[in-house]
């Protein structure tokens, strides 16, 4: 990320939230962008949002999409209704090691475990090597599990800070499929009104919005985007307490509510709304102009 992005304050007990076990790739994020706070692990991501939302974390590194995957389903239902704010976002590339007990050859190798998502986005690797895949529910995990019971027919796909943490080896790098694979995270905290962006960086606009049930309502509530030349980066709907109907929406856009553009542009949606939230105003990572 740029120098403008959020941290801790000085002397403030730093820890960051993570979905997954230690080792896992949001654990990477947490500190590849945040080296000097310590990262905490979390089975869910709905423990990971309520530690920071009781303030056992300070900040929450959250995964929101994968150029392969998509967007990260459970996010979307848990970010617009979780009360925290976004003062962030990371882009990682996604590399998958494959690793094993300290000893092991490749030839030995018979069953390689990890997620399901990892076997998919390795599977020329795993197919050219003759390996049985093995879901489990995490990386990291599949890592954990291969330590903590040695089997010298048996690999593990995990980032290589797992290798790291629970002693194994990496027999091959850098094996996903497509090497251009990356996750998009959030960096969310509890704080209702997070200190502002630095006016020299580039920022992008979060917010949800409720249209109201009048004919052609997110068209007209739309419009002003255009007509005002604001860059919209994003649009979901989603759906709530179980109807099928999709009226309420996650966006993004290029700007600060500040801006000209983009408040005209908010003062027509709000015409058109019954509901409207920022969630952040925040820096864009330079990964996006790569």
């Amino acid at each position: 990320m740029s120098s403008s992005k959020a941290q801790p304050e000085r002397g403030a007990a730093g820890r960051i939230a993570f979905q997954g076990e230690l080792g896992a790739n949001s654990h990477e994020a947490c500190t590849a962008a945040f080296p000097e706070m310590e990262p905490v692990p979390h089975p869910t991501f709905e423990e990971a949002f309520e530690a920071i939302k009781t303030g056992d974390c300070q900040l929450g590194m959250i995964p929101v999409e994968n150029s392969i995957a998509g967007r990260v389903a459970d996010v979307h239902h848990l970010l617009p209704a979780s009360g925290l704010k976004i003062i962030g976002e990371r882009f990682k590339p996604i590399h998958f090691q494959l690793m094993a007990n300290k000893g092991v050859k490749l030839e030995d190798l018979k069953t390689v475990q990890t997620m399901a998502i990892a076997l998919h986005q390795c599977r020329k690797t795993v197919k050219r090597l003759k390996l049985k895949g093995e879901a489990v529910g995490d990386t990291a995990g599949a890592a954990r599990m291969l330590s903590e019971r040695p089997d010298p027919t048996r690999a593990a796909i995990a980032p290589a800070l797992a290798a790291e943490i629970y002693g194994l080896e990496i027999l091959a790098r850098d094996i996903e499929d497509e090497h251009h694979n990356t996750t998009r995270f959030l960096v969310m905290t509890a704080d209702p009104r997070p200190a502002p962006p630095a006016f020299t960086s580039p920022c992008v606009t979060s917010f949800v919005f409720r249209v109201r049930n009048l004919p052609a309502a997110l068209y007209k509530a739309l419009g002003g985007f255009a007509t005002n030349g604001v860059n919209m980066t994003k649009l979901e709907s989603y759906m709530e307490n179980g109807a099928f109907t999709a009226t309420f929406f996650y966006a993004e856009v290029d700007g600060r509510p500040e801006d000209r553009g983009l408040a005209l542009a908010f003062d027509e949606l709000k015409f058109f709304c019954e509901k409207f939230e920022i969630l952040g105003v925040y820096p864009a990572d330079p990964f996006r102009s790569r």
